[in-house]
């Protein structure tokens, strides 16, 4: 049986793989219709997968579940995806996003320890800092910020909040929801916010390109099911910080499949900055200390602070 470090390995190289899927999906479908048109599409095709899903599993959830998993898809999905989707539809370029989307770690780290109890140590500190620099140098050749209104750089910008208090939520609710019945509900829950919005905004269409609804698929597959998946599987396996910190790998990974799907060329710059957001991960992820917790789950560390919070309410939780 794959052991719980290799389980957490695989799964944290999946979500960033399936995680830059998302960007080059939303590149790819904006070409043919605009950001809200290609969402709507995206999860009526997502929630229509995810209603056979829960008719057959038939999943008990409570409805304190039930209440977090629709605010986990009106933040890390309807807030997250519709924003960054209109900055790629208005102009700004999918390596810029990308590094809009990896601040997420400082964030998190910012948050975590006061709001969740995971300890930021000082070695993630510093690899949070150089995973910064790196996400830097990868786009550096794409920050024409002057070619665009600064205004647009909110879209994005504040996309990336929901997608921070939407990871905060859930690991201080801690849902006791399968990660598969998650994505189910999260999923229906974008399709109705996503399709009520486009047509409010008579965003709605029927395009006739064959690419349009290859990109739908494409966005289903590999950035709903493997993306999302991996999201709500790593936050189980892993802390906020430590899952978080993957993101920095995204852009290099995004560049890499813009070089092959669209021969976007990577500079010199870019690769080194690859290797710095590698060297980054690594010294956030590894030699972690982590103890066991009921049923033996590794969890970070807590801080003296949170371990008081916890005495005080009777209660452990674990990772």
């Amino acid at each position: 049986m794959m052991s719980r470090r290799t389980l957490r390995a695989v799964a944290g190289a999946g979500f960033v793989v399936f995680w830059s899927c998302g960007f080059i999906g939303a590149r790819w479908g904006t070409q043919y219709t605009n950001a809200f048109d290609l969402l709507a599409w995206r999860f009526l095709v997502a929630g229509a997968l995810a209603a056979v899903v829960l008719l057959i599993r038939r999943p008990r959830i409570s409805r304190r579940d039930a209440v977090t998993q629709v605010a986990m898809a009106f933040l890390t999905q309807f807030v997250y995806l519709g924003l960054i989707f209109s900055g790629i539809d208005h102009g700004i370029t999918a390596g810029v996003t990308a590094l809009i989307g990896s601040l997420q770690p400082l964030l998190i780290a910012t948050v975590a320890g006061p709001l969740l109890g995971e300890r930021v140590s000082q070695r993630q500190w510093i690899g949070l800092a150089l995973g910064l620099g790196g996400v830097a140098l990868v786009v550096a050749d794409d920050l024409n910020a002057g070619q665009l209104s600064p205004l647009l750089f909110l879209l994005p910008i504040s996309g990336l909040l929901g997608l921070v208090v939407g990871t905060c939520l859930e690991r201080h609710r801690r849902p006791s929801t399968g990660s598969l019945d998650a994505l189910a509900v999260q999923s229906l829950t974008s399709a109705v916010l996503f399709t009520a919005l486009a047509a409010t905004t008579h965003r709605v269409t029927v395009p006739d390109q064959p690419g349009f609804y290859g990109a739908v698929v494409w966005l289903v597959l590999l950035a709903t099911g493997g993306g999302w998946g991996l999201y709500l599987v790593n936050l189980k396996l892993s802390g906020a910080t430590r899952i978080s910190s993957l993101l920095y790998l995204v852009p290099p990974t995004t560049m890499v499949f813009a070089f092959l799907l669209f021969h976007e060329t990577i500079g010199a710059l870019a690769v080194i900055g690859m290797l710095v957001c590698a060297a980054a991960v690594l010294l956030i992820r590894v030699g972690e200390p982590v103890r066991c917790g009921d049923g033996g789950t590794p969890v970070a560390r807590p801080t003296r602070a949170a371990g008081l919070a916890r005495v005080h309410r009777g209660s452990a939780s674990s990772e």
